[in-house]
């Protein structure tokens, strides 16, 4: 009989991770998904944002630059602290709090709309998480959502991660919010309407190596992938990785340019 998946346990092993590095050296390079979910929630000056997962803020610079009344949460102080460099020096304001996406401190309906870019798709008690997306948001609020498809860049970066230092037996892989039919299971009859639309988001470095050497200093998950392999692992990761990278690369043998699907959601609470 198997052993029931520790949540608990995970939660703890990824909140490491995310605290390794500093995302936010990646993060900031993102910043165009974050505007493009603000235009696609129509967000309004004074309305009441939660952004969840926020990272280094990204969603929550994008609310904010729109004249919105905005929270920006996430389970890693340091990655808070990133984001509120990034609003002072935009003389934007925000506040910025710790909080779990699977226990948010808020009233229901407390929100006019909750935003989540990369972000709460890596919850690990998933049905959990869109409850409380969904209990927080107002009825007509709007959970907006950027999510990396299975099948995209990303997914198929952490799928070649997993066949390296593989995930626990049950976890569910994060990807799964970036199907659409999932986020209708996971959502459930919190949904009246459900907009999604798959994006692209350019990775630009200079090289396969480059990319790898940037995102195994920073980017916490593969950070911590390559630090739990001994030099023989690691190396076979990083054939595995330049592999993929290259054979996604659109920009010729000069430069680097990834495509990365994603999926951009909206979905307006019932």
């Amino acid at each position: 009989m198997s052993t029931p998946l520790d949540l608990k346990a995970l939660k703890a092993r990824q909140q490491a991770a995310w605290a390794s590095g500093d995302y936010a050296v990646i993060g900031t390079t993102l910043q165009l998904v974050g505007e493009r979910l603000a235009e696609a929630c129509d967000l309004r000056w004074d309305e009441k944002v939660l952004d969840v997962a926020a990272g280094n803020g990204n969603a929550t610079l994008a609310a904010a630059r729109r004249g919105c009344q905005v929270r920006s949460t996430d389970y890693v102080a340091e990655l808070l602290k990133r984001g509120e460099e990034r609003a002072q020096a935009e003389r934007l304001k925000v506040v910025f709090e710790v909080a779990d996406v699977e226990a948010l401190p808020y009233a229901d309906g407390a929100y006019d709309a909750v935003i989540s870019t990369f972000g709460v798709m890596f919850a690990p008690d998933q049905a959990q998480a869109a409850r409380e997306l969904a209990r927080v948001c107002r009825p007509g609020g709007r959970i907006g959502l950027a999510n990396w498809t299975p099948q995209g860049f990303i997914g198929q970066l952490f799928k070649t991660l997993g066949g390296h230092v593989p995930p626990p037996a049950g976890a569910l892989p994060p990807s799964r919010w970036g199907d659409e039919e999932q986020l209708r299971s996971l959502f459930a009859d919190s949904i009246g309407a459900l907009n999604a639309s798959r994006q692209q988001f350019n990775f630009r470095y200079r090289s396969a190596a480059h990319f790898i050497e940037v995102f195994r200093t920073w980017y916490g998950p593969v950070h911590k992938a390559f630090a739990s392999l001994d030099s023989e692992a690691a190396s076979a990761l990083e054939r595995d990785l330049t592999q993929l990278i290259n054979d996604n690369n659109v920009a010729g043998p000069s430069s680097l340019v990834v495509p990365s699907e994603y999926l951009e959601a909206v979905i307006t609470r019932r």
